[in-house]
């Protein structure tokens, strides 16, 4: 394994996280020690403020410039031509994030023809992201000719879900063609599982809260439930999506024509969430500086921690109690007020915080007689992507 490199590209709907991670640590270990040698991202996609940045392993930033990307070709044409400046190792795998691979792609492997043909006709579970992870492919089978690339999905960590958390309560027909819950941020679940390692709890939520936000509960290391569904839009409230809703909302707003089919997507993934509920922002930082005199605004912060705290609530009963809550992403990792409001009211459960430790988003949050441990774990979906290419280049 020593001396192999994989490239990792994980797209957003605006923005896309990439790395070249090496594996190393000898023949007789179960995995490979991964190690990132270069991070960065472009960000702003479609966008006049449009960035990209590069920094090695070490965190040295070694680029940071301003650009105008309309699209994933672009984005895979310029982090190419700035890779091409750099020492690499040979690749030996390109990586790609994908959220949705529909019914049957649920499990993390090489992309072949047939698999491109698999996502396309799945594109509709995603539309603000597997389309532009499709792109990415295309372009980087281009550029990298000869690099055998690989599919990572969001869903494959929640596949082996109880039936009774994966199906809906509608007719069996619609779960024979495919429609149920599929569960995402299982990467995301995946890095925390590994970074937690063989201190491993038998009952574990992690929640996943940044633009996109959602709740699992894992035990003995499984997924059995998530907030999530179908699609990245239910669940608890995020960014500009809802979460989940009751049905008569959606058949109400189509009926009296305040909204089409196209218009109705629109209000569910862009124009919801705490976008909806504030009038002011999608992002979280901003809603903290304009709540001192705005009621809406405070509503939203409300309403998002609420949202939160009754999904987590919930998967303490399905667990049937609980040892370990993990605060990840944007949100979970940096937002000390948030993590406070979501937490109080669960001191029921013997959940009680450390206020110093939360304020200064220390590893572990919890006070010292809490029944309960509440860490803060940083998100690494990259390195967990490299992990998995690495294991599936050693199995081939």
């Amino acid at each position: 394994m020593s001396g192999q490199a994989v490239f990792v590209l994980n797209s957003g709907s605006s923005s896309v996280k990439f790395g070249v991670f090496a594996a190393g640590g000898g023949e007789g270990r179960a995995e490979p020690q991964v190690t990132a040698l270069y991070r960065g991202a472009v960000e702003g996609i479609g966008t006049a403020e449009g960035k990209v940045w590069l920094r090695a392993g070490d965190g040295k930033t070694l680029l940071e410039e301003k650009g105008v990307f309309s699209g994933q070709v672009e984005v895979a044409q310029a982090v190419a031509e700035k890779l091409s400046t750099m020492a690499l190792p040979k690749l030996e795998g390109i990586a790609h994030r994908l959220v949705h691979g529909g019914p049957t792609l649920t499990v993390h492997q090489k992309i072949t023809p047939e698999v491109l043909r698999t996502l396309e006709s799945a594109a509709h579970f995603a539309p603000l992201h597997v389309p532009a992870a499709l792109e990415l492919i295309g372009e980087t089978q281009q550029l990298f000719p000869g690099v055998a690339q690989f599919a990572c999905f969001d869903t494959a960590f929640h596949r082996g879900l109880p039936e009774a958390a994966a199906r809906l309560p509608i007719p069996e027909k619609f779960w024979d063609a495919g429609v149920r819950k599929y569960g995402f941020h299982g990467l995301s679940c995946e890095s925390i599982v590994h970074a937690i390692g063989p201190e491993m709890p038998a009952r574990l939520i992690v929640a996943h809260l940044g633009n996109g936000a959602s709740v699992t509960a894992i035990a003995n290391g499984h997924s059995v439930d998530t907030s999530m569904g179908l699609t990245p839009t239910g669940g608890i409230v995020m960014g500009t999506r809802p979460g989940d809703l009751d049905p008569g909302v959606l058949l109400h707003i189509l009926n009296t024509k305040l909204a089409d089919a196209d218009g109705l997507a629109k209000l569910l993934n862009k124009q919801s969430g705490l976008l909806g509920i504030s009038g002011v922002s999608s992002d979280m930082r901003a809603l903290h500086e304009a709540a001192g005199g705005n009621a809406r605004v405070r509503l939203a912060i409300e309403m998002f921690a609420r949202s939160a705290k009754k999904m987590i609530g919930s998967y303490v009963a399905i667990l049937g109690g609980l040892d370990l809550l993990v605060f990840t992403g944007g949100i979970g990792e940096h937002d000390a007020e948030v993590r406070a409001a979501i937490c109080a009211g669960l001191e029921c459960f013997g959940l009680r915080l450390d206020r110093k430790a939360n304020q200064q988003n220390a590893e572990t949050i919890n006070a010292a007689d809490s029944a309960v441990e509440v860490r803060v774990v940083t998100s690494d979906e990259e390195t967990q992507i490299a992990r998995i290419v690495f294991r599936l280049l050693k199995a081939a």
